[in-house]
């Protein structure tokens, strides 16, 4: 069940200067007046109200000093990946040159700082004096206790809510850590590793370090933006800085060797680059790495600047890319018969949690972000892990709070959740295999006791109609670059009634249409349209030939030719 509503509009806003229905696409995300579209780097935040960030500086100036190693220890994720990339890189055009990183193995490790990565760490030829900690660590307690016992600070960067314990960390730099004032709490952990090192590049010039100008760090807004669309995090103003900022600079040719590579095998113009592209070219490569093998590949293709080298990589992570869609058409293959034997979609639990012995441990986040996505409602996917323990990872509707809603579970049933964390949208989670029965009741009670029926009905807010006349590449193209888009500030989305001309199958599961406007069928206009993964078995369907259709108005690239194209967001035969 879909239920199409009008995205609401304030009264009034300030915007005269853009075309009437880019206008109420901007006032409906709250962009009421013209200097909300300035996205350049003058109006970013300081780094200065970050609680910690002063202390953390220090550690990294006593570190160069004294010439110790740094190990930055990343997580197996793209906002991992490229917040590891990115203090690497940063500290080494600092003039660093004991820099170093490790990335936990998910199979081998787990998430985060533990203490068996520490262990992994003291056994390093050149062994670190200081850790620091890049979108994790904010809840390894346990590993930053190890650390300092083994005589190695540790400098925590993450973007993660707390629990109720924080590490006893020399420093901890997280906007989301209590008493911190930095006003975007919505900052992903490359973010926050992009400030720390702001602070230490300003440091570093009061003490007068730099005998030449000091490097320019917007040079990697690139990993910036692809881990803040990748990560999912909210496009606030300060993000949507970033990402805009990161865009410009790959479509000037500004950017890794490693991006360049990885939009080439996908067959993408990195000079026609849009934020859709890091949640659906780049992330997911980089994050097959980290979901079926090892981050590290993903890391080194963000860190080198062979080209050759680059592209050998990405098409390694092209290459594994292909393997997880694979393992992941067969989970979700398994997790659809889960559902399908409920007799209707209302008898489903209000929390799903799923799991079967033989899911891939990597894949089972991307598992639950699809399944999610079909039956509108908290997911969580689990796979078998070791010593009688099984392994979840959980994705989100709006209105409920993964994080919390885990942390109320464990309060309720103490022991029954051997760890987790994570954010509103999205959580990880170890279970006892025993007690997953148990845990199903009380995910799914405290679900119930948070959502309504009408929450689970999933809502798509529309823009508008679209007048025939605005069916052109020049206002497909305004769009296009009018955001960036992303979570909490989505592409738009247009709805209006069309006949259908022309349906046939496309790549197995598509659905290829040609459509006439409904509403203005004298005008002859005729509109190619796409509908992916449909049910083959539903379509086509002769026997529909006008629909109410919700859309996004996108331009077609193929072969040299633009032309506008529909992509079907949601059809309802009328």
């Amino acid at each position: 069940m879909v239920r199409v509503v009008q995205r609401p509009l304030p009264e009034s806003w300030q915007l005269d200067c853009l075309h009437p229905a880019l206008q109420r696409v901007y006032a409906a995300r709250g962009v009421l007046s013209e200097d909300r579209l300035a996205l350049n780097l003058a109006h970013l935040l300081p780094y200065h109200s970050l609680k910690g960030i002063d202390q953390a500086v220090q550690l990294l100036v006593d570190a160069m000093t004294h010439n110790q190693q740094i190990l930055v220890v990343g997580d197996f994720d793209v906002d991992g990946a490229t917040s590891t990339a990115l203090v690497i890189r940063a500290l080494r055009m600092m003039g660093f040159t004991q820099v170093d990183f490790l990335v936990p193995n998910r199979f081998d490790f787990g998430y985060g700082l533990t203490p068996e990565l520490v262990g992994v760490a003291c056994q390093l030829t050149n062994k670190p004096a200081l850790i620091v900690t890049v979108d994790n660590g904010i809840a390894s307690v346990d590993g930053v206790a190890a650390a300092q016992a083994a005589g190695i600070k540790v400098l925590v960067t993450d973007h993660h809510l707390p629990g109720d314990e924080l590490p006893d960390a020399e420093a901890i730099v997280n906007p989301n850590q209590p008493g911190c004032r930095f006003p975007s709490k919505n900052a992903c952990g490359c973010t926050v590793a992009f400030y720390l090192m702001l602070a230490l590049r300003a440091r570093l010039n009061e003490i007068g370090y730099f005998t030449a100008k000091a490097p320019n760090l917007a040079d990697l807004l690139d990993l910036v933006a692809l881990a803040t669309v990748a990560d999912v995090v909210a496009l606030d103003y300060n993000n949507r800085i970033l990402v805009e900022q990161g865009l410009r600079r790959i479509r000037a040719g500004q950017t890794a060797v490693g991006i360049t590579a990885l939009m080439q095998v996908a067959g993408r113009n990195p000079q026609r680059a849009v934020s859709s592209d890091f949640g659906f070219i780049i992330g997911p490569r980089l994050n097959a790495a980290g979901r079926l093998d090892d981050m590290s590949i993903g890391i080194d293709c963000l860190l080198t600047d062979d080209p050759n080298l680059a592209l050998d990589m990405a098409q390694q992570l092209d290459e594994l890319n292909r393997d997880r869609k694979h393992i992941e058409a067969a989970m979700t293959a398994d997790a659809q018969r889960f559902i399908d034997e409920f007799d209707a979609g209302d008898a489903l639990p209000f929390g799903l949690a799923l799991h079967h012995t033989d899911w891939h441990q990597g894949v089972i986040g991307i598992l639950a972000s699809r399944i999610k996505d079909k039956v509108h409602r908290p997911v969580i996917a689990f796979a078998d892990g070791d010593d009688g323990l099984i392994k979840g990872s959980a994705r989100s509707i709006a209105g409920f709070h993964l994080r919390d809603a885990l942390d109320l579970v464990d309060k309720r049933a103490p022991g029954m959740l051997v760890k987790f964390g994570g954010h509103a949208m999205a959580a990880g989670m170890t279970v006892r295999k025993d007690r997953l029965d148990e845990f199903r009741q009380a995910f799914d009670q405290v679900c119930r006791e948070q959502l309504s029926e009408a929450q689970l009905t999933q809502t798509l807010e529309v823009d508008g109609q679209l007048d025939h006349t605005e069916f052109v590449l020049e206002f497909a193209e305004q769009l296009r670059h009018a955001g960036p888009w992303g979570q909490g500030f989505p592409e738009p989305l247009f709805e209006g009634v069309f006949q259908l001309a022309q349906q046939r199958i496309v790549g197995g599961r598509h659905l290829k249409l040609v459509l006439a406007p409904d509403q203005h069928a004298s005008s002859g206009l005729m509109l190619d349209a796409i509908w992916f993964n449909i049910d083959p078995a539903q379509w086509p369907n002769a026997s529909c030939h006008r629909a109410r259709i919700v859309f996004q108005l996108d331009i077609n690239e193929y072969r040299g030719r633009r032309s506008i194209q529909l992509l079907v967001r949601h059809l309802t035969s009328q």
